[in-house]
């Protein structure tokens, strides 16, 4: 390996979670606080070390992989300047360092047999890493993965499950478990962008900000406190993994559709991120469905046109926010030919919260941006006490939800 200085390359406050050999090694932290990145130095140092050391890197969803951990890990190599003794392989996604024949493989908690069962030609499954374990709802889906790493060790070796996200809301099973009792077994932290030594001062400036214009948000993004659920404006809501088409085609005695399509959008660019969200609602039930979600910021309209052509919404009926005329026209003349205004009045951000608060909202798990709203969304607090008038953050999602449910006031609506 060339030669690099350990604290120059990794940088510094990360000396306990470095050295931690503990079963359980967690990390909640704010944006920029090199969680990850450290993760990936870490995992990349400790295997060319440790000759018998294999992992397992996981998230909830095995698509999400490229883009993150596999590219994180691939940027770690190159960091320690040891890119010639690496094979990198996108079908089947592994990283095999080339001396060793030690691997690093990448699973998703929606196919939990691909974690329960591997197995490794040289070694030992040693380390696990979870990122963004915040989207892994289900504690006995870690439990299974946690009791599949086992077996004696070699000397000097130890088995390790390494976690890392960001706090979205304090009612995770993770902070229960791993926060909220001592364990000799775990290592929880917090860290925050302040530990990060390699942000620009723009980064820096971009907190800063944030500290004034949004202090709940920068609580949880630039500080990793637990996202806090007193005032939570909509607490009606589950998240489920339901059979998406199952539901779609749902029919009564007289065989029509029981759930019709609902689609609201909230336009956003350059702080505000565009928001449309797809719903399935059944009135009588007083149940809505979220299947789906856009969520980007710096969306033109032109791109924002292509993303609900992508996703097959382009010929839906799409309430959008009304005091957006000029945005709601270009995505007419886009080929989105069935936007239309969303009813405004006096009272209507309360009115379509109350309508909200009256149904049973079931979130897809793939849809993490409106878990995170869902989780964050409140009433404003003024002197100390919760007011009746909501926050204005956290809403962009729940917003295009308050528009598309519009059509659930209707007496007779298609499909």
């Amino acid at each position: 390996m060339t030669t690099v200085n350990l604290l120059e390359t990794v940088g510094g406050g990360y000396g306990d979670f470095w050295r931690c050999q503990k079963r359980y090694r967690i990390c909640k932290g704010s944006r920029g606080s090199k969680k990850s990145c450290t993760t990936a130095l870490w995992i990349i140092y400790k295997m060319m070390q440790m000759p018998l050391a294999n992992t397992l890197v996981t998230r909830r969803y095995f698509n999400t992989h490229k883009d993150s951990t596999f590219a994180q890990l691939k940027w770690a190599i190159n960091k320690w300047g040891v890119k010639d003794k690496w094979k990198v392989t996108n079908s089947p996604m592994e990283l095999t360092y080339i001396p060793t024949g030690q691997k690093i493989l990448f699973r998703g908690f929606d196919d939990a047999d691909s974690i329960t069962s591997i197995t490794v030609e040289t070694g030992f499954l040693c380390w696990v890493w979870i990122e963004e374990a915040f989207q892994v709802t289900d504690e006995t889906a870690f439990n299974k993965l946690d009791m599949s790493i086992r077996g004696e060790m070699p000397e000097g070796y130890f088995k390790q499950i390494t976690m890392t996200f960001n706090p979205w809301s304090d009612k995770t099973w993770i902070k229960r478990r791993f926060f909220d009792t001592q364990d000799e077994n775990t290592f929880a932290i917090t860290t925050t962008y302040m530990q990060n030594e390699f942000l620009g001062d723009d980064d820096r400036q971009l907190f800063e900000q944030m500290k004034i214009r949004n202090p709940r948000r920068f609580q949880i993004e630039g500080l990793g406190d637990w996202g806090i659920s007193e005032g939570l404006i909509y607490e009606n809501w589950s998240i489920e993994d339901f059979d998406i088409s199952k539901i779609m085609h749902m029919t009564d005695a007289n065989g029509n559709r029981v759930y019709r399509r609902l689609f609201g959008l909230d336009f956003g660019f350059s702080h505000d991120p565009a928001a449309v969200i797809a719903m399935l609602g059944n009135r009588d039930q007083q149940v809505i469905y979220v299947y789906d979600e856009i969520y980007k910021v710096g969306m033109t309209n032109r791109e924002l046109a292509d993303e609900i052509k992508y996703k097959g919404w382009a010929g839906q009926k799409i309430k959008a926010d009304c005091a957006e005329p000029k945005s709601i026209k270009e995505l007419k003349d886009y080929g989105i030919s069935r936007v239309y205004p969303c009813k405004k009045g006096a009272d209507s951000l309360k009115a379509g919260i109350r309508r909200l608060q009256d149904y049973q909202l079931i979130i897809h798990p793939t849809c993490q941006n409106t878990i995170i709203e869902l989780s964050n969304y409140a009433w404003d607090v003024k002197d100390g006490m919760i007011t009746s008038k909501p926050i204005d953050d956290w809403n962009h999602l729940l917003d295009a939800m308050r528009y598309g449910s519009e059509e659930m006031t209707i007496k007779k609506f298609s499909w």
